[in-house]
């Protein structure tokens, strides 16, 4: 039936009767299937239904207020809100309604309203209703946020134009002039609603209406917008997934629809034995295939809702002393990246178009700070920043494993880069997995963020294994392979093979990635299902790793870390203790490892060091930001840490440093990163070197303003792993290795070297190696007779004295 049938129907049942009931059936007839003349059923959508039965609810109203009165000239007015007022009327919402009057007897109003009111209670229909004046109503809004929401959203029905324009623009009006001192209130109220309701994302039985992400937050923005505080739809960029925020509303607007039409009544929260019949009737699929749908709506509107809050909160006004103050600094924190106004925003000076990393280290500021990435940087971003070059540069890696290692910060930062089409280009693959939901009710999250969730668990354990890089890396890639028929730990391989060669991984580096992935199940399921004593269970993981002591060590901190993305309960210590014991009898299965060696000396430095004197040279490394920085000086305790502290003066991150000796000199060579800006000269770094070789200058207070400055002097939420430190012996009499493992900081090896100084340690050679935010930091100590576990404990001490400051500790591990 067409709604033009549903129309005259009305208008004959209004002629029999004044009450409400033809208003029902018509609104059943739009809700019915129907037999074309094609002999097939058909029905209105979604969207069309909506549509007819605003045009239903407003056509009776409009005839019923014509019979009771209400006319251009009668000081009478009926005003929508609420869903008819937004144009969006669902099967069963409430019909939220405001009678205006303006000098009319009371007692007529009266009379007008129970005309009104009453055929619509008859009927069963669901009435938010009020009588006022334009006045009273003003001072509603003024008083109740929820009140004023609503009545932001007042539609004209019928009546006297004029009154309901009055009301319109007067709260319009009142709400722009008084936002400023509401917005906490706002803020506060939607922070409830979300604690109450949860996030529409990641909710078996989401709440549509309330809960983050949902329809309620997308008001939110139109309210904001209103206030011209920020645009109702802001872009999120050319590349966005699933169509931006108008595609997103309308879905939810969809589903919702939908929902009425199978409850039969009024419901916000989607149930899980509806989800199958309901992604039937809007073709998208089954439970699941709906599930995806409203991962990616829901996250796309909370993405957005946080961007219009931030948008509106700078946007608004000061008073008082935050008048005076002078604009927000600019704040550097990497080549191209500022922090303005408390976000990450590109510098003046960055060019995009011609900086393919740029993403990344944006990504990487706002994950290691915390602080979010303005819309107008990644809008940009998305825009004018070209592909990266395959394999990846150098320090776009290392950037992306400074935004991995970053903990929490990494999952804000990721998400929103994907909301922005950012971090599909850096990875096609994820399109496969994203919003994907689990299949069993065990895991919390869909399958992307599942990952997410992965990489800042492994961020608190990246002090665990060798190679934190490959421990992140695997975290975000160990189900890439999953949303395809085929073994996802299969698929998954060849992908991690396609996209560490990408990267620009080492091959040997590319295959133990490809293997994480295709094993990253082995010890779960071997601990948790065979004899983890039987000799025969332990060759089986062995030879599966082919012997790997390092990737048994990696694939025992990614079990953990996989285990705690999923869900509460997953990892508990009987799991903890069963891969635990399988992997120490895998360990004492294979053979040990040769300890590090110092790298050969070339002739050309061997014969400068004889020479004597103080050198500095600088020259470009692999890298786009790489530079190598030779010092050769006469060799005391204190070099080192006088050269790393120079270098970290000057902003210059070290990325790797050996350390050797040749006679009475020593010889230390750094690869370095400017943090920003071009490297200073080697001349005056040479001046900067003898001063603190001299004693005339004091690194230490330098590097500590310096740390200040940068907000790193409270320990941060993001530093998430514990350090280690781990000793092992060497063929040499009195010589040990010490290997410390901890989260980088501005100026550390300038700290750890100073602190081996001053307790009188002598460091014959050291290798330094930072993998993104995480340092592994191997000295080789001449400790001679004093080699005893007191000597260690002290040394030790010392050295953990000085790395970042971290949450409470678990007991540290030493291995001897």
């Amino acid at each position: 039936m067409g709604f033009q049938q549903a129309r005259d129907e009305k208008a004959e049942a209004d002629k029999v009767s004044g009450g409400a009931s033809d208003l029902v059936k018509a609104r059943d007839q739009l809700l019915s299937e129907h037999s074309g003349a094609n002999g097939r059923t058909t029905r209105l959508d979604a969207e069309a239904l909506r549509e007819a039965l605003v045009d239903l609810f407003e056509l009776w109203l409009t005839t019923k207020g014509h019979e009771v009165g209400i006319t251009a000239d009668s000081g009478l007015a009926i005003v929508a809100v609420g869903g008819l007022g937004r144009r969006e009327m669902l099967p069963y919402s409430d019909l939220d309604l405001v009678l205006l009057y303006d000098d009319i007897d009371p007692n007529r109003v009266a009379e007008v309203a129970d005309q009104l009111w009453y055929p619509l209670w008859d009927a069963h229909i669901k009435l938010d209703h009020s009588v006022r004046t334009v006045p009273q109503a003003l001072r509603v809004a003024s008083d109740d946020l929820t009140a004023a929401l609503g009545m932001l959203e007042a539609r004209h029905i019928v009546g006297d134009e004029g009154l309901s324009s009055l009301l319109i623009s007067g709260v319009r009006r009142d709400w722009r002039a008084g936002v400023r001192s509401r917005f906490d209130a706002l803020i506060e109220q939607a922070q409830t609603r979300w604690r109450r309701s949860g996030d529409v994302a990641h909710r078996a039985e989401p709440d549509l209406k309330n809960g983050r992400g949902g329809l309620r937050d997308i008001q939110l923005l139109d309210a904001l917008a209103i206030a011209q505080l920020t645009d109702a739809m802001p872009g999120l960029g050319p590349e966005v997934p699933g169509g931006g925020l108008k595609q997103a509303h309308r879905r939810l607007l969809d589903v919702r629809t939908e929902l009425h039409r199978v409850a039969g009544r009024a419901r916000d929260q989607l149930r899980a034995q509806d989800a199958d019949e309901i992604g039937a009737a809007l073709r998208i699929g089954d439970r699941f295939d709906l599930a995806r749908t409203l991962s990616d709506a829901a996250r796309t509107v909370s993405y957005s809702t946080d961007v219009g809050l931030r948008t509106a909160g700078n946007a608004l006004p000061r008073r008082g002393l935050a008048r005076l103050r002078r604009v927000p600094v600019r704040r550097p924190l990497d080549e191209g990246v500022v922090e303005h106004s408390g976000e990450v925003v590109l510098a003046r000076d960055a060019r995009p178009q011609r900086d393919p990393g740029l993403v990344l280290r944006v990504a990487a500021a706002s994950a290691q700070t915390g602080l979010p990435m303005s819309a107008t940087t990644l809008n940009r971003l998305g825009e004018d920043a070209p592909e990266l070059r395959e394999p990846w540069p150098k320090e776009a890696l290392n950037d992306l494993l400074v935004l991995l290692g970053a903990g929490r910060g990494a999952v804000d930062a990721i998400e929103a880069l994907d909301r922005t089409g950012l971090w599909g280009r850096l990875f096609p693959e994820w399109g496969v997995v994203r919003d994907l939901p689990p299949r069993d009710a065990m895991h919390t999250w869909t399958v992307d963020r599942h990952l997410m969730e992965a990489v800042a668990q492994a961020g608190a354990l990246s002090t665990r294994v060798a190679r934190p890089d490959l421990l992140l890396l695997g975290a975000l890639l160990h189900d890439i392979g999953k949303g395809r028929t085929e073994d996802h730990s299969v698929v998954g391989a060849e992908l991690a093979t396609s996209i560490g060669k990408r990267l620009g991984l080492w091959p040997s580096d590319v295959q133990t990635l490809s293997a994480m992935v295709r094993h990253h199940l082995l010890l779960p399921d071997t601990a948790t299902r065979r004899d983890i004593t039987d000799s025969d269970t332990v060759k089986m993981v062995i030879d599966a790793l082919d012997g790997d002591p390092h990737l048994l060590e990696l694939l025992h901190a990614l079990a953990e870390a996989d285990a705690l993305a999923t869900g509460p309960g997953v990892w508990n210590d009987w799991k903890a203790s069963l891969i635990g014991e399988l992997v120490r009898n895998c360990r004492r299965a294979m053979a040990g490892e040769e300890p590090p060696e110092p790298t050969p000396i070339p002739d050309e430095l061997r014969e400068r060091a004889e020479s004597g004197g103080v050198h500095v040279d600088l020259k470009p490394g692999e890298g786009r930001y790489h530079h190598i920085v030779t010092v050769v000086a006469p060799d005391n305790p204190g070099l080192l840490s006088d050269a790393a502290g120079v270098l970290a003066v000057h902003s210059l991150r070290v990325l790797s440093a050996e350390l050797a000796s040749v006679g009475s000199s020593a010889i230390d060579t750094f690869v370095v990163a400017p943090r920003f800006g071009d490297p200073p000269d080697p001349g005056l770094l040479r001046q900067e070197l003898i001063r603190a070789i001299n004693g005339d200058l004091d690194l230490a207070s330098v590097l500590a303003r310096k740390e200040r400055d940068a907000g790193g002097t409270q320990p941060s939420p993001f530093a998430q792993a514990q350090p280690r430190v781990f000793w092992h012996s060497t063929a040499e009499p009195g010589r040990v290795l010490l290997e410390l493992r901890a989260e980088d900081r501005i100026g550390l090896l300038n700290r750890l070297a100073a602190a081996l100084a001053e307790a009188g340690v002598n460091v014959a050679w050291a290798k330094v190696v930072t993998m993104g935010s995480a340092v592994i930091d191997t000295f080789c100590l001449d400790l001679g007779a004093s080699d005893t576990p007191e000597r260690r404990s002290e040394i030790e001490a010392a050295l953990l004295a000085v790395v970042p400051p971290q949450q409470p500790k678990k007991p540290l591990e030493s291995d001897s």
